[in-house]
């Protein structure tokens, strides 16, 4: 992928990166700053809800 120059739009500075967006020095600070270790979360069980009436066309009797 070709790099394109821009002026970082964190800190103004002048950036040759594959895409636009913060140079690498400011990405570096933003990781050591805002970054937190990964953790693995673990997704409840779907339960569907029991209040849920029948359709009142199948219940029909002819």
């Amino acid at each position: 992928m070709g790099n394109i120059e821009f002026d970082c739009p964190r800190c103004g500075s002048p950036a040759t990166e594959d895409f636009y967006g913060p140079c690498t020095q400011c990405r570096s600070r933003l990781r050591a700053s805002l970054g937190g270790e990964q953790r693995r979360v673990e997704a409840a069980e779907y339960v569907p809800k029991l209040n849920v009436t029948a359709n009142a066309v199948a219940l029909r009797d002819d």
